[in-house]
């Protein structure tokens, strides 16, 4: 990578996003750009945080560093690597978290949503219980426990290596005691439990268009990707059972990403209403518990 002994950090992330234009990499596991995902990788590798990253681009990078350094890109570029499952780490809603490849790369644009405290469609102070369904990672989870410090959160997932990972993102944030896990088949072992807000980021992939899917998307979980009946099928259960489980006056926000158009059609007696996004999709329901009781 260094043309001389002496290479700075702004100028080995520069060379990076050279490397990285010129490999037709895919970019949307935490970054959108390779400049982005250059500055991600070189920073969190040599212990550089975020916000102290420009004032560190004239350091010199020592020979153990930059050894380092050219192993992450060179497996991020043959072997298509998403730079967080490199680095072990994926931001969410402004937090970090730890991530392998048990579990989804943390990516919703629930994200957003959770930073507004629900706002305008349910006051905080009413927000007590949130389950968290398909919770992954426990970052969505983890996520609404921090900005909405009243709330108490289950976080549900079927997979229990899944669930490994949110525990220790759990305990990485002190949150044991607000944030309990299950494993859970949906709604399974969640009986007599009932919600202000339930909150979902399903598998939704319809299995035919995985094969479609750049590269790096084969080094996450299909588990937590894929949805049999044209990526509805998991949707199509939560809006069967959601009722049961939210509270008077409850929220039922769920993600469902390119199977938008295939939920109208199926359910087109449901007044879905979707959330606008600062990047312009809108790819996320919500829906009121009033809304689920005849479906």
């Amino acid at each position: 990578m260094q043309d001389d002994a002496r290479i700075s950090v702004g100028r080995y992330i520069y060379q990076t996003e050279q490397k990285f234009l010129s490999s037709d990499l895919f970019y949307g596991h935490g970054t959108f750009e390779a400049l982005d995902e250059a500055a991600w990788l070189v920073g969190s590798a040599i212990g550089v945080s975020p916000a102290e990253l420009d004032d560190a681009l004239e350091r010199v990078l020592t020979a153990s560093e930059i050894d380092q350094l050219d192993a992450l890109v060179m497996r991020r570029i043959k072997e298509r690597i998403p730079v967080a499952y490199l680095l072990n780490e994926a931001w969410f809603a402004g937090h970090r978290f730890y991530i392998d490849e048990r579990a989804l790369i943390p990516r919703s644009l629930i994200a957003e949503y959770i930073l507004e405290h629900f706002q305008p469609w349910i006051e905080e102070e009413n927000i007590t219980r949130v389950l968290d369904l398909c919770t992954g990672s426990g970052c969505i989870a983890i996520a609404v426990a921090l900005e909405v410090p009243g709330a108490r959160v289950d976080a549900a997932d079927i997979s229990a290596d899944a669930l490994a990972v949110a525990l220790k993102n759990v305990h990485d944030y002190g949150l044991g005691e607000r944030v309990e896990l299950v494993q859970s088949d949906l709604f399974d072992a969640l009986a007599g439990r009932r919600y202000d807000i339930i909150v979902s980021n399903p598998p939704y992939v319809p299995p035919s268009s995985m094969l479609e899917l750049p590269r790096e998307y084969r080094h996450e979980p299909e588990l937590a990707l894929v949805a049999e009946d044209n990526g509805l099928d998991i949707v199509a259960k939560i809006l069967a059972q959601a009722a049961d489980h939210l509270k008077e006056g409850g929220l039922l926000i769920v993600e469902v990403g390119e199977s938008r158009e295939a939920l109208e059609q199926r359910f087109p007696h449901l007044p879905f209403t979707w959330l606008g996004h600062e990047s312009g999709e809108e790819t996320v329901f919500l829906l009121n518990r009033a809304d689920l009781d005849d479906n």
